[in-house]
């Protein structure tokens, strides 16, 4: 595949923490829990999801394995209040740097906090994405949070 600025400014970042972090790239999409799923060959809840939310002008950027709906009261209290929405494609892309279906949960604003659901850690490995929608990143919830410099927190649904 031909190289994309998205997935080489995810590489060259993960390189910071350990150069075996690579990803990998994929002809088939990987851009939702269930396309990438599919196409590893792995348990949806393997996947970790990024999904960045926003709450009045406050925006947070949430991970969790692909199987667990997050909590909107949960977000509403981790950004302060106001009403729980899914940032728009545009606003993902403007925090983000990285296009919707290829948001990778590293290398993003300092002043968007990352969460981690800890749902993720019953996995030895949960694929993230990479950059685009044709890359996923092979690593474990403890490594995650090394790379991320997130917040472990219980995001799931009650």
């Amino acid at each position: 595949m031909a190289d994309n600025p998205a997935l080489e400014r995810a590489r060259k970042y993960l390189k910071k923490y350990d150069p075996e972090l690579v990803p990998l790239e994929h002809e088939k999409t990987t851009k939702t829990s269930v396309e990438a799923a599919e196409t590893l060959k792995v348990e949806l809840g393997q996947i970790a999801k990024s999904i960045l939310f926003r709450c009045g002008e406050n925006y947070g950027l949430f991970v969790a394995a692909g199987d667990v709906k997050i909590s909107d009261k949960k977000v509403k209290t981790l950004l302060g209040g106001g009403k729980v929405k899914i940032a728009k494609p545009e606003e993902v892309e403007k925090v983000t740097g990285y296009q919707v279906g290829g948001v990778c949960p590293f290398d993003i604003d300092d002043q968007v906090p990352i969460y981690l659901d800890r749902s993720m850690q019953r996995f030895a490995v949960v694929y993230t994405s990479a950059g685009t929608p044709h890359s996923l990143l092979p690593i474990s919830p403890e490594k995650l949070q090394v790379v991320t410099g997130g917040t472990i927190i219980d995001l799931e649904k009650e």
